[in-house]
């Protein structure tokens, strides 16, 4: 399925915003102006971009822990503002500033997400069932690992999703590096996406660092789950370029992760790997390339004086945070 010049240049927003909030995080966190941590998602951005910008607004997605949800929600139309408050812990989060990360946005179908490995699945196969039910051709994008593909819940929910034909896409993030384990002493196969055969689904492979790729892959699954088809499974080979968690060594194994590999992986960054395709295919100038960019540093600095402007939430919002009236 091919993209349209409103499409691209749609895609190409989204990665630019996901890029830009994720560099703020970083520096705010340094600033000490968020009272949660973060897993940054800087050089691994398209998979969460183009998965999630091709979805409907009343579609469902568990966010990826990778960049806290930042490249999915930018992907999806998610204020994005909200989640930042919320890593400020502020009263304006989108949590109310009481857990410090999530994402959250129903009307956009992002209900928060777990801390735990794993629990991304059987709560996909929940709103799978809820989707179907409703009979609206809702589908549900379900983010992860590749680490993730190693709890018992994948293969529960994966297997149950397919026998109740569940319009559900497994979206793989496979970056290589599972915290501090590299993928490939971790799992026998090369491809997390070989598994879905043994379920009955389609599974794919795609460059992550494209973003179009992605997005098309994406598109794919998406139509044959509108139809009742069932689910999906696509696995995007992306890149980390960061340590697992902003403040910690970028440890492989028992070592630090070498720069000069690091510095390697740069050589496809998909922001830049975007931009190029994109001015040779004539869809953007550079000028409105750096229209975007402005436009985009603004609505940072706005984010950033919202978040320091917002108060603390009072002690007794708990009273009334938990539990639905």
């Amino acid at each position: 399925m091919k993209l349209k010049k409103k499409d691209l240049v749609k895609l190409y927003r989204n990665l630019v915003r996901a890029r830009k909030f994720d560099q703020a995080s970083i520096r705010m966190l340094g600033e000490g102006k968020f009272t949660s941590f973060f897993h940054s998602a800087y050089g691994g951005e398209a998979p969460g971009v183009g998965g999630a910008t091709c979805l409907r607004k009343d579609d469902y997605i568990y966010v990826h822990h990778r960049g806290h949800g930042l490249p999915h929600a930018a992907g999806k139309g998610a204020e994005l503002v909200p989640l930042m408050a919320e890593h400020c812990g502020k009263v304006t989060g989108s949590c109310k500033g009481i857990t410090g990360f999530h994402a959250c946005d129903p009307e956009n179908g992002i209900f928060g997400a777990g801390g735990t490995i794993g629990s991304a699945f059987p709560v996909s196969v929940g709103w799978g069932l809820a989707a179907k039910k409703a009979g609206k051709g809702q589908v549900v994008l379900c983010c992860f690992g590749d680490s993730s593909a190693g709890r018992g819940t994948m293969h529960e929910a994966m297997n149950m999703a397919m026998n109740w034909k569940l319009p559900i896409i497994w979206f793989c993030e496979n970056n290589g590096m599972g915290q501090f384990v590299p993928i490939k002493d971790a799992f026998p196969m090369e491809d997390i996406a070989s598994m879905a055969g043994a379920y009955g689904m389609p599974g794919v492979v795609v460059d992550g660092q494209d973003v179009v790729a992605v997005a098309e892959a994406v598109m794919v699954a998406v139509e044959r789950a509108r139809k009742g088809k069932g689910p999906s499974m696509v696995e995007c080979k992306c890149l980390r370029f960061r340590s697992h968690v902003e403040g910690a060594p970028d440890w492989m194994h028992g070592e630090i992760r070498s720069p000069e590999e690091v510095e390697k992986m740069k050589k496809r960054d998909p922001v830049v790997l975007f931009q190029k395709k994109l001015l040779k295919q004539d869809i953007l100038t550079k000028k409105e390339m750096e229209k975007i960019d402005k436009e985009i540093d603004a609505e940072v600095e706005a984010m950033e004086k919202h978040c320091e402007e917002s108060p603390y939430p009072e002690p007794s919002i708990l009273e009334n945070a938990l539990y639905a009236d």
